[in-house]
């Protein structure tokens, strides 16, 4: 069987295409996204201010820094790390999405180099970027090893690459899918497939073949209590990784 040349998975890219008027509202389908984002967010900024010797508490933070949303959606994630200084390009296949996220950066007085495109039309391009992310990408995508290498190279030297998705486990079978989207109704049905999802192991195996170091690791619980996700040790669903190419 031939290798794949491409990591876009049609299929995925129009199940998120029909959401696309649903990104940017904060009770609806995208509620959970939002509800997400600000452990995702700053995960990224500590990181990356670790790594390039930043300030954490200044509003610009990432000033100065490149930093590539693959699978930007709507532009949930690329909003605030525009607002923390970055120079942001924003890229998802679905056109629908790109044309969302532009019309809500424009109105939010954002500027955001948002593209319809994928990350091997972006390699290919010689796009390169101090901070590559795919957070909530390598469990839609066609080829986790092709995607995770394509982005790799993107990776400017001294750059890193964060990357949030889900274990497959049977415990994530029993909260993503069943309790998240059948049961809560957090999701959409179909939003996500189980066999789809992607090992800690296996995908830091893919980083490191792409020429990057894993450095962190952490996984993510929501707190039902307090209403909120939160940083914790249990990796079984959610985790994120972060992955870092030597200078």
């Amino acid at each position: 069987m031939p290798p794949r040349s491409s990591t876009v998975d049609d299929a995925e890219v129009d199940r998120f295409a029909r959401l696309a008027d649903q990104w940017w509202d904060t009770r609806g389908k995208m509620a959970v996204l939002h509800k997400f984002n600000p452990i995702r967010l700053n995960t990224i900024k500590q990181a990356a201010c670790r790594r390039f010797g930043r300030d954490e508490k200044k509003l610009d933070a990432l000033a100065g820094l490149r930093i590539l949303d693959i699978g930007c959606g709507g532009g949930v994630l690329s909003e605030p790390l525009a607002r923390l200084g970055a120079s942001v390009v924003g890229a998802d296949p679905a056109t629908s999405n790109i044309e969302v996220a532009k019309l809500h950066a424009a109105q939010s007085g954002l500027d955001i180099d948002y593209r319809a495109t994928t990350a091997e039309a972006l390699a290919d391009a010689g796009e390169r970027f101090d901070i590559v992310l795919a957070m909530e990408v390598v469990e839609h995508v066609a080829d986790v090893e092709l995607f995770v290498a394509r982005c790799g190279e993107m990776v400017k030297p001294g750059g890193m690459m964060v990357v949030a998705t889900l274990n497959r486990t049977l415990k994530s079978f029993a909260l993503a899918i069943v309790g998240a989207e059948y049961v809560l109704r957090w999701l959409p049905r179909g939003t996500h497939q189980w066999d789809k999802f992607v090992t800690p192991n296996e995908l830091e195996i893919a980083l490191e073949r792409a020429g990057l170091r894993v450095v962190d690791q952490q996984g993510v619980i929501y707190n039902p209590l307090a209403d909120r996700w939160q940083i914790a040790r249990d990796m079984d669903v959610n985790y994120m990784l972060v992955a870092e190419r030597a200078s």
